[in-house]
């Protein structure tokens, strides 16, 4: 079991090393303006805390882009249509290994026409829908004119020359009931992937990323998202950090 004060204690190991733990947050499946987008951005704003919403091209609404238009909002590229085109049986995936490659970037290059359509200038980082991606795709996406790829889990080498990878860690959902998977769990999430980057058995130059979903959301998730947020802000050795900045680099 993991407590905020376990966080707080991870925390104050980086502060007694002199480091600052960098996070980063991540909220997938945006397609149009509701409610549960206004909660998020309002959290967003209370906390001054960067956020970058994987938008789905081929569901996304033209509201979507003006809504979107604050500071510190980054908007990437979530697949295509969000469509499971696994076989029955295998995990989930828009971009597994079972569909030939010149159909899979054609997907994507029509989804980077809406993106461009939508917001104009965005970040070039694809999100592939249930974080899944075919070895020879991801390969592909620098000459296809992406910047960056982000999915879940540590990292442990770039997927391509000229792209950058920053991935999530910390689901806070439980996909099996399609609620809030627990505050102990989200935590030890947490602290597993700080303390690996401390000790140097996680790429201690990747930020720590929060994922969130926030059409999925109950009251826990995003009690839970309020909380979180609020316990980086109050450390002095935590730092939320602009994705766009992540991904230029």
């Amino acid at each position: 079991m993991s407590s905020w004060e376990d966080l707080t204690s991870e925390l104050d190991c980086w502060r007694e090393s002199g480091r600052t733990a960098t996070f980063w947050w991540r909220d997938d499946d945006a397609t149009a303006p509701s409610p549960a987008l206004d909660r998020l951005l309002e959290l967003h704003r209370r906390y001054v805390a960067p956020i970058t919403l994987a938008v789905i091209p081929a569901r996304a609404e033209p509201d979507l882009a003006k809504r979107l238009e604050e500071p510190s909002v980054t908007v990437v590229q979530h697949g295509w249509a969000h469509t499971n085109h696994a076989p029955v049986g295998a995990s989930k995936a828009e971009f597994g290994p079972h569909r030939p490659l010149g159909f899979m970037l054609g997907e994507l290059a029509r989804g980077q026409l809406v993106m461009d359509a939508l917001f104009g200038r965005w970040t070039r980082v694809l999100v592939p829908p249930h974080n899944r991606i075919a070895g020879e795709l991801a390969a592909a996406l620098s000459t296809a004119g992406y910047v960056g790829l982000s999915t879940y889990g540590a990292r442990k080498k770039g997927p391509a020359p000229g792209l950058v990878q920053v991935n999530a860690h910390i689901d806070i959902m439980n996909w099996t009931t399609r609620a809030f998977g627990g505050t102990d769990v989200a935590l030890r999430l947490a602290i597993d992937h700080l303390h690996g980057r401390r000790t140097g058995a996680a790429d201690p130059e990747e930020p720590t990323g929060l994922l969130t979903h926030h059409l999925a959301h109950d009251e826990a998730a995003w009690a839970f998202v309020d909380a979180f947020l609020a316990a980086l802000n109050g450390h002095p050795a935590a730092a939320v950090v602009d994705a766009a900045t992540l991904f230029r680099t």
